[in-house]
């Protein structure tokens, strides 16, 4: 399953991915009842099995499962990559064991934000997750991050959002956020 989630985007990901699922177990259970029915039969039709008919049908209907399953994915795809007028930017730059932050629409704000080590953790933190400076984003606001590296590759993501970006060194790649819902 996946995480509950904290964008329109994500949601529209989630719904996605079920009506997907949906598609493949239904093809799944046909073929399969196809098969388990055709090794446990003992009548062979000559006129079904060279029939022109039915190669017409199994080549024609996929096509349309396939425009079935490609239209929504061309719009949420184009859904994922539209620029929005922003409230604020973020500047988010991956170092090799840690990561920048700068908000430079307001004031001029830059932090880094560490991992806590496993001996400095309480009961309630995730380990290899929590850090001491977390990235805070507006609430119901359109937020631009504009991702980039220092040294290495890095890779950015806030699952719960639907947001995956790769941090190239000398790179700038921008990623568009609505959050509804805190955490």
């Amino acid at each position: 399953g996946f995480q509950n989630a904290s964008s329109p985007l994500m949601e529209q990901l989630i719904f996605f991915h079920d009506h997907t699922l949906t598609i493949l177990i239904l093809i799944i259970s046909i073929v399969g009842f196809n098969l388990f029915s055709t090794m446990h039969n003992t009548n062979i039709d000559q006129h079904m099995m060279e029939s022109q008919g039915l190669e017409l049908f199994w080549t024609i209907i996929p096509s349309f499962i396939l425009i079935f399953i490609g239209l929504p994915s061309i719009r949420l795809l184009y859904l994922l990559d539209e620029v929005y007028n922003p409230a604020i930017t973020i500047k988010t730059i991956g170092h090799q064991w840690y990561w920048s932050y700068e908000y430079s629409d307001f004031i001029n704000l830059e932090f880094d934000s560490y991992m806590i080590p496993s001996n400095e953790m309480e009961m309630n933190m995730f380990r290899l997750i929590d850090v001491d400076n977390r990235m805070m984003a507006p609430l119901n606001s359109q937020v631009r991050t504009l991702i980039t590296a220092a040294d290495v590759l890095h890779s950015w993501t806030v699952p719960s959002m639907g947001i995956k970006a790769d941090a190239v060194p000398g790179r700038l790649n921008q990623v568009n956020f609505y959050t509804n819902r805190p955490g």
